[in-house]
């Protein structure tokens, strides 16, 4: 099961981040109009994916960790991470971007 992706977006790279902040500022002050932008925003930036309660599970099993030890290298609560895999909570901000990393690398990655 993949993640989805959602609409937030975070720069490729160091470089994309410098391109999308020099067209942004282009952009404010008018000398790039609004399709340009959206251009700039699709080769720029890079989804950040929504997960599932059993994108999460699957990402910790796949570490081998238990979800006390995942939470603390995820740096929340066991009952957070608990009630992602139990889809009563959705995975966030920071903490989707951090187990995005974890996802592509490990918990290496992280610690």
């Amino acid at each position: 099961m993949t993640a989805k992706v959602s609409t937030k977006m975070k720069p490729r790279s160091a470089a994309f981040e410098a391109i999308h902040s020099a067209a942004s500022g282009l952009h404010k002050v008018g000398v790039i109009d609004k399709e340009t932008m959206r251009e700039f925003d699709a080769e720029c930036l890079m989804p950040v994916p929504e997960y599932t309660g059993d994108d999460v599970r699957r990402i910790r099993t796949k570490i081998k960790v238990s979800q006390a030890v995942f939470a603390v290298y995820m740096n929340t609560s066991l009952s957070a991470v608990q009630k992602w895999e139990q889809d009563n909570r959705t995975v966030q901000g920071p903490a989707a971007r951090l187990l995005n990393i974890v996802e592509r690398g490990g918990l290496k990655a992280i610690a």
